[in-house]
């Protein structure tokens, strides 16, 4: 099982959330809609100065599904190029 986090302009997403729930049976997640910090293509704070923000999606899935997601993630950052978006993964175990 591992771990997803997915930090993204918040431009895409929607288009991510419909890519994984579409193709992922029971897709779960937990969103941050506001993320703030500073990456290698700028600041994200949310001011007038630096207007926009990240989001965030953490969701917990099964290897192969984590392989899916994975995939979806790269076929949207296809589409929109320009827009900042990362995917992470952590070895996961469920205890309860």
């Amino acid at each position: 099982m591992k771990r997803l986090e997915i930090i993204a302009n918040q431009s895409v997403q929607e288009n991510i959330l419909q890519s994984l729930e579409a193709r992922i049976e029971d897709f779960s997640y937990t969103l941050i809609p506001a993320v703030h910090g500073k990456g290698k293509n700028g600041e994200r704070l949310g001011t007038a100065i630096w207007p926009e923000e990240n989001c965030m999606i953490i969701c917990y899935l099964p290897d192969q599904q984590a392989d899916t997601a994975a995939s979806l993630v790269e076929e949207v950052k296809l589409l929109f190029p320009q827009e900042g978006i990362k995917i992470f993964f952590v070895e996961a175990s469920q205890k309860v």
